[in-house]
C-alpha cells in the first residue's frame, strides 16, 4: 500500500513560488502525492474537478455534470456546496482571479437553474454572499457579473417563502451603481444598466416573496424610486443635447437606462397595493422639489403621466390626494412651482377624472379654490405694495407669475368638472357657486377679508370662470335640472353688479345650462338675420317641466335680461349675450305664453331707451334699440306669424333708410354717427304695441297682456349687488338741528303764491275723466295681467313704501334722553351734555 502524503490548506493558499525547473512546489507536491485528493470530500472534489487548470478553458462541462446529479441526488449537500464554492469564490475575488470568479459564478447560476427544493434555502444565503463579494469589488466587470446572477435567481419561484432573508443591502448597492459617475462613459452607462436591472431583480423577488411588505417601507423606497427617476432624467437631457438619434432597435433599447429605468418604475407601480402606494409616491415629490424640475414641469407631467397610468385605477385618488397635500405644502414656493404642481394635477386629473375617484371630489376643488383664494390675495397685495412703491421687486412680473397659477387652476377646475358625470357635476356647480361672493351678503364660504375690493373681484370673475369652464358641455333633459331655485338665485346676483365682465360671465353660464341642442353657436354675433330657417335650429316641443319652470323663474329672468340692458358700462358683448339669452329663452323654453312677455319685456326695453328715466348715453340707448329690432327679428321668424312679421321688416327697413344707428349692424360699428336725441324721430321707426297686438291677435295669440307694460319686480338684489336702487334715488331731506346751520346756507324753497296759481289750483275741469280713465286702467290690468306681474308691481310699491318710512323713523325718532348725555352740535362741533336722572321724563307706566 502506498503512502500518502497531506497537503495543508494553509500551503495551498500561498504564493506560488517557482523553482528551477519552473514549477511551483505545492503543484508538484499535487502531482507527485495525487492520490491525497481521496481524502477530500466528495462534494469538495465534484466542485474542484469543474474548474480547470487554465481558467480561459472555461468550466469543465462534463464534471458539472456530475456536480448537478449530485446535488439533485443529495440536496442535503447543497449548504455544503454552497459554502464551498463561496470560500473559493471569496479567494479569487481577493488574489484578482478573475478568470476562476467567472467559472465560479456560472456554476452557481448553474445549480440554482437546477435544483428547485426546500434545500435551496441554505444555499441561497451562500449564493447571496458571493453576489455581494461581487458587488462589493471596484471592478465593473464583476459587479456586472453579480448582478446577473443576482437577476437569475430572482426569476426563480421557491417553493416556500424565506422569513428571514433581507435585501437591504442589494438595494442600496444596486441604488448606488445607479448614480455611477465612472470617468469612461461606456462602463458608466454599463454600471447604471447593472443597477437598473438588479433593482428590478430585487423588486420581482421581494413583491413574489411572503415578506414583500419590506420592500415598500420609506427607507426603501427613498432609494430605489429617485434612483430610477435620476436615470430617466439623465439620459433625457443628453439626449436633447445630442440631438434626436436615430431609431433605435429592440436591442438598443434594452441597453438604453432610460428605457429600462422606466419600464422599472411602471412595473414596481403596478405592483404597489392600497396600503403601499402612497411609500412610492411620496419620492418622486422629493425628488422633484431636489433638482427643481417644477418649471419647467416637462419632466414631472412625465413622471405623474406614467404614475397614473401604470397603477391600479381604484388607487388614482391617492396620488391625486399627494399632489394636493404636496400643493399645500408649497403655498409659499413661487408661482410658476406652485403653476408647475397643478399643471401636474390637471394631468393626472383628466386621466382620473373618468375612473374612480370618489371622496376625492370636494377635496380637489375645495383645495383648488383655496389656491385661488390665496393666489388673488398674493397679487392685490403686490398691486398695493406697488402702488405705495413700497415694492422692492418687479410687481408686474409676479403678477403675470399669479395670472399663471390662476390660470392654471381654472383649467384644472373646468376640465376636472366637466368630465365628471352629471351627478356629480351639479353638486361642484352649487359648491363652486356657493363659493362666490357678493357685496352685502355673508352666504359664500370663502374667506374674502383680506382681499379687499380689487381683489374680491379678481376672485368672483375667477371663479364664475371656472363655473364657465364646468358647465360647458353639460346636457340636462330638463332645465330645472339644470338651474333650479338654490342654484339660480345666486348665480342671477351677480347679474347686477356694476362690473360688465361679471354680468358676460353669468350669462355665458346660462347659456351653457340653457343650450341644450348646440343651437348657441349659430347665434352668435347680435344682427337682423334675414332668414332664420337657414340656421337650422334644433328644437323640441316644451315639456311640462320646462313650463312649470318658466311659470315660476319667468319673471326673475326677465327682470335681469331688463336691467342688465340698462347698465352703463356695457358694451358690444354684453348686448350680444342679452340677445343670445332672448333668443335661447325663445327656442328652449317659450310657449306662447313666454312669447308674449318677452315681446312685452322687448317693447318695455324700446321704451325705456326713448324715455331714457336712467340717462344713459346716447351709444346705449341706441344699443339697447338695436337689441329690440334683432330679436324682434329673430322671434317674429321663429313662430311665423306674416302680418307681425311684415311690420317687424317694415320698421327695419325705414330703419336702415332713416336711422341706421337703431340696427345692430351699424351701432356696434367704431365709428358709428348717433344721434343727438330720440324724441323727434318718427314713429314708423318704432315698434308698435297696437300693430303687434293686431297682427298676433289674427293669429290666435292671447294678446290682451300686451296693453299692460312690463314693470320689473324689485328686490333686495339691487342694494345687495351695489347697484342704485329705486329707494337711493329718492333724496330725502330732514331739517335735524336747524339752529345749528347758518342762516347763509338755508336754502329757500318757497314758491311764490300768483293768480295763475290760485287759478290751477280752483280749476277741476278733466280732473274727473282722468279719475275715471286711471280707474278704468287699473281695473283692467288686474282683470288680463297675470298674476306675477301684479305681484311684482305691488311688492315693488311695498318695498318702496317700506324703505321710505324706514329712512324718515331713521332720521327722526331719537333716543330718550340718557344720563350719559345728548349729542348736541354748537358753532359746528358736536357736544354731550349730561342729564340729571330727576330732570328725566318717564312713562307713567315706568313710575311707582
Amino acid at each position: 500500500m502506498k503512502d500518502y502524503v497531506q497537503v495543508p490548506a494553509a500551503e495551498l493558499e500561498k504564493p506560488y513560488e517557482l523553482t528551477s525547473t519552473g514549477e511551483s512546489p505545492t503543484l508538484l507536491c499535487l502531482r507527485v502525492c495525487c492520490c491525497c485528493s481521496a481524502l477530500r470530500p466528495r462534494y469538495k472534489r465534484l466542485v474542484d474537478n469543474i474548474f480547470p487548470e487554465d481558467p480561459k478553458d472555461g468550466l469543465v462541462k462534463a464534471d458539472m455534470e456530475k456536480l448537478t446529479f449530485y446535488a439533485v441526488s443529495a440536496p442535503e449537500k447543497l449548504d455544503r456546496i454552497g459554502s464551498y464554492l463561496a470560500e473559493r469564490l471569496s479567494r479569487d475575488v481577493v488574489r484578482h482571479r478573475t478568470g476562476y470568479v467567472l467559472i465560479a459564478m456560472e456554476a452557481l447560476d448553474q445549480l440554482l437553474m437546477a435544483c428547485h427544493s426546500q434545500s435551496i434555502k441554505p444555499f441561497v444565503e451562500s449564493f447571496l454572499h458571493m453576489v455581494a463579494k461581487l458587488l462589493e469589488s471596484g471592478e465593473p466587470k464583476l459587479q456586472v457579473l453579480g448582478t446577473n446572477s443576482f437577476v437569475k435567481f430572482a426569476n426563480i419561484e421557491e417553493d416556500t417563502p424565506s422569513y428571514h432573508r433581507r435585501y437591504d443591502f442589494f438595494v442600496s448597492r444596486f441604488s448606488a451603481m445607479c448614480h455611477s459617475y465612472h470617468s469612461d462613459p461606456e462602463i458608466r452607462t454599463e454600471i447604471r444598466i447593472a443597477g437598473i436591472r438588479g433593482i428590478q431583480g430585487v423588486v420581482r423577488k421581494t413583491v413574489n416573496d411572503e415578506l414583500r411588505a419590506t420592500i415598500w417601507e420609506p427607507q426603501h423606497m427613498d432609494k430605489i424610486v429617485p434612483s430610477l427617476l435620476f436615470n430617466m432624467q439623465k439620459i433625457e437631457e443628453a439626449d436633447s443635447r445630442i440631438g434626436p438619434p436615430p431609431s433605435p432597435s429592440a436591442a438598443d433599447k434594452e441597453e438604453n437606462p432610460a428605457v429600462l429605468a422606466e419600464n422599472c418604475f411602471r412595473e414596481l407601480l403596478g405592483r404597489a397595493s392600497f396600503g403601499n402606494m402612497n411609500n412610492a409616491v411620496r419620492p418622486v415629490f422629493a425628488h422633484l422639489d431636489h433638482h427643481k424640475l417644477w418649471d419647467p414641469n416637462e419632466f414631472a407631467v412625465h413622471c405623474f403621466k406614467i404614475i397614473m397610468y401604470s397603477i391600479q385605477a381604484q388607487y388614482s385618488h391617492h396620488v391625486i390626494q399627494e399632489i394636493l397635500g404636496h400643493l399645500d405644502a408649497c403655498k409659499k414656493d413661487s408661482p410658476r412651482v406652485r403653476a408647475g404642481i397643478i399643471q401636474v394635477l390637471l394631468e393626472a386629473v383628466a386621466i382620473a377624472a373618468k375612473g374612480s375617484i370618489g371622496p376625492t371630489v370636494l377635496e380637489v376643488f375645495n383645495t383648488l379654490l383655496k389656491h385661488l383664494r390665496f393666489s388673488v390675495e398674493l397679487e392685490a397685495n403686490d398691486l398695493q405694495a406697488g402702488s405705495t412703491g413700497n415694492a422692492n421687486v418687479d410687481t408686474s412680473s409676479k403678477d403675470s407669475d399669479e395670472k399663471m397659477v390662476q390660470n392654471a387652476v381654472i383649467q384644472t377646475i373646468g376640465f376636472f368638472g366637466s368630465n365628471l358625470p352629471d351627478y356629480q357635476r351639479s353638486e361642484i356647480m352649487m359648491f363652486i357657486m356657493g363659493k362666490v361672493p357678493v357685496f352685502g351678503t355673508s352666504t359664500h364660504t370663502l374667506d374674502i377679508s383680506q382681499l379687499g375690493d380689487l381683489g374680491t373681484r379678481r376672485i368672483q370673475i375667477m371663479l364664475l370662470r371656472s363655473l364657465l369652464m364646468v358647465t360647458s358641455g353639460y346636457k340636462a333633459k330638463t332645465i330645472v335640472t339644470a338651474l333650479p331655485g338654490s342654484f339660480l338665485d345666486p348665480l342671477l346676483s351677480p347679474s347686477l353688479m356694476e362690473d360688465y365682465e361679471l354680468r358676460q360671465l353669468v350669462l355665458e353660464v346660462m347659456h351653457n345650462l340653457m343650450d341644450r341642442h348646440d343651437n348657441r353657436a349659430k347665434l352668435r354675433g347680435i344682427r337682423i338675420i334675414p332668414d332664420v330657417a337657414d340656421l337650422k335650429i334644433k328644437r323640441e316641443k316644451i315639456c311640462r317641466q320646462d313650463t312649470s319652470f318658466m311659470k315660476k323663474n319667468g319673471q326673475q329672468l326677465y327682470r335681469h335680461i331688463y336691467l342688465g340692458c340698462k347698465e352703463e358700462d356695457n358694451v358690444h358683448k354684453n348686448y350680444e349675450l342679452l340677445y343670445t339669452s332672448l333668443a335661447l329663452i325663445t327656442i328652449e323654453l317659450a310657449n306662447e305664453e313666454v312669447v308674449i312677455d318677452l315681446i312685452r319685456l322687448a317693447i318695455a326695453l324700446q321704451d325705456s331707451a326713448i324715455i331714457n328715466e336712467d340717462n344713459l348715453p346716447m351709444f346705449h340707448r341706441c344699443g339697447i334699440m338695436a337689441l329690440v329690432a334683432a330679436y324682434l327679428n329673430f322671434v317674429s321668424q321663429m313662430i311665423a306669424v306674416p302680418a307681425f312679421c311684415q311690420h317687424v321688416s317694415k320698421v327695419i327697413e325705414i330703419r336702415t333708410m332713416e336711422a341706421p344707428y337703431f340696427l345692430p349692424e351699424h351701432i356696434f360699428r367704431d365709428k358709428c354717427m348717433l344721434p343727438k336725441s330720440l324724441e323727434k324721430h318718427d314713429k314708423n321707426l318704432y315698434f308698435l304695441t297696437n300693430k303687434i297686438a293686431e297682427s298676433l291677435g289674427g293669429s290666435g295669440y292671447s294678446v290682451e297682456r300686451l296693453s299692460v307694460p312690463y314693470v320689473p319686480q324689485v328686490t333686495d338684489e339691487d342694494r345687495l349687488s351695489r347697484r342704485k336702487s329705486i329707494v337711493d334715488t329718492v333724496s330725502i331731506q330732514v331739517d335735524i338741528l336747524p339752529n345749528s346751520i347758518p342762516s347763509d346756507d338755508v336754502v329757500s324753497n318757497t314758491e311764490e303764491i300768483t293768480f295763475e296759481a290760485l287759478k290751477k289750483a280752483i280749476d277741476t275741469s278733466g280732473m274727473e275723466e282722468q279719475e275715471k280713465e286711471k280707474r278704468r286702467l287699473v281695473i283692467e290690468k288686474f282683470q288680463k295681467a297675470p298674476f306675477e306681474e301684479i305681484a311684482a308691481q305691488c311688492e315693488s310699491k311695498a318695498n318702496l313704501l317700506h324703505d321710505r318710512l324706514a329712512q324718515i323713523l331713521e332720521l327722526t325718532i331719537r333716543p330718550p334722553p340718557s344720563p350719559s348725555g345728548t349729542l348736541t352740535i354748537t358753532s359746528g362741533h358736536a357736544q354731550y351734555q349730561s342729564v340729571p336722572v330727576y330732570e328725566m321724563k318717564f312713562p307713567d307706566l315706568c313710575v311707582y
